[in-house]
């Protein structure tokens, strides 16, 4: 076993009867085997169990999100990631979403923190159509969103970087607009997944240096490639966070994707700190 209690911060467990028929073309290139698999785990957290035990993994981030144009996503995402979660409380932490242009922002959010009991808040710009700092013009809800998560304690990942599903909006996802929530939300806890991957390391990099509470997820980022992208990760290995993407296409799985970090030329107390440490930091 595992010298370290180690969190996967971003695991897509999700009602896949949800997704948009081609949107799910792109998870057939893990096999008919596999999406079999995935099917029978979404019904089964105790099979998903399983497979954190075999990755040496103590707990995961379930990933979930409203992004009814782009996937098919809509908030039924929420009762279905806090019932997977309810029967293993401090191994799966049920992440939640809802769209912010909705009238009734408190209201939904209220729901999520109280009714669903999530550990947090899932936006994803490029599927859901606006930037992260749209609270300024069109999408007032966005500053309830970020307000109650601050007040709640619990941090909001934001995915940066591209993405090939179709109907998606690659320019939103610039990390650089989390500059603005950082500074209008100090106490905010915001997390970057996926690094800004491929095109803007660059500036997520400068909001890690330049924002207390700003966070990097390596999910979806080739481990063996991730000093290519940041080549100072032992820099920011404190603020840095294990994540795998599985099951995600061409996402080869959570253990290989752990191995493959922790053989990677950083220190030991780097590598500890995003197996572990950082995770503590965010989610207790």
């Amino acid at each position: 076993m595992r010298e370290w209690k180690v969190t996967d911060v971003h695991v897509h467990i999700q009602p896949y009867e949800l997704v948009k028929p081609a949107a799910f073309e792109l998870f057939k290139n893990l096999g008919k085997e596999d999406v079999d698999f995935m099917r029978r785990m979404r019904d089964d957290p105790a099979l998903f169990i399983q497979v954190l035990d075999e990755a040496e993994v103590w707990r995961a981030v379930l990933i979930n999100y409203v992004a009814e144009e782009v996937l098919g996503f809509t908030e039924e995402v929420n009762a279905f990631s806090a019932n997977y979660a309810k029967d293993y409380p401090d191994r799966l932490l049920p992440f939640g979403g809802l769209d912010p242009r909705r009238e009734d922002v408190r209201a939904a959010m209220e729901d999520l923190l109280s009714k669903h009991e999530v550990r947090g808040i899932k936006l994803h710009p490029p599927h859901q159509l606006f930037a992260p700092d749209a609270y300024k013009d069109e999408v007032k809800g966005l500053e309830v969103v970020y307000s109650m998560a601050q007040d709640a304690g619990i941090p909001v990942t934001v995915h940066t970087g591209t993405s090939i599903f179709p109907g998606a909006r690659s320019r939103l996802g610039d990390p650089l607009p989390l500059d603005d929530v950082a500074v209008d939300f100090p106490r905010l806890k915001i997390i970057m997944a996926h690094g800004g991957r491929p095109l803007w390391m660059e500036e997520a990099f400068f909001l890690l240096r330049r924002h207390e509470n700003v966070y990097l997820d390596i999910s979806s980022i080739p481990p063996k490639r991730l000093l290519d992208y940041f080549p100072r990760l032992e820099m920011v290995a404190h603020k840095t966070l294990f994540g795998s993407d599985w099951p995600g296409p061409m996402v080869p799985g959570i253990r290989a994707n752990l191995d493959d970090v922790l053989a990677l030329p950083l220190s030991e107390g780097a590598k500890r700190d995003i197996a572990e440490g950082t995770a503590r930091r965010v989610f207790g």
